[in-house]
């Protein structure tokens, strides 16, 4: 669902809860209702579904990298005998 679609179905279920007198000003008060949770939207830290979707794709990507690296070191440790004192000293820092 987009934000402006948000917006939109928000703005309506106001205007649909208000008494038929304040439902005059329609235009004036649609205009400021979205104006208003149109700002809020903007203040707050949101992505679209989109821009989600391509972070989450990202993700699964690097942690695809970081088991296949983690894979290939324990593989070389094991066969060269296993990470030195020294080195699981510099690994833990």
């Amino acid at each position: 669902m987009s934000i402006t679609h948000t917006i939109e179905e928000i703005s309506q279920r106001i205007e649909q809860s208000m008494p038929e007198s304040l439902r005059e000003g329609k235009q004036e008060f649609e205009k400021a209702v979205r104006q208003a949770v149109s700002n809020g939207f903007s203040r707050m830290d949101l992505v679209t579904r989109e821009e989600f979707d391509v972070q989450t794709q990202v993700l699964a990507r690097t942690r695809a990298k970081l088991e296949a690296l983690e894979q290939r070191v324990a593989e070389l440790e094991k066969h060269h005998g296993g990470p030195s004192d020294n080195e699981e000293g510099d690994m833990a820092s």
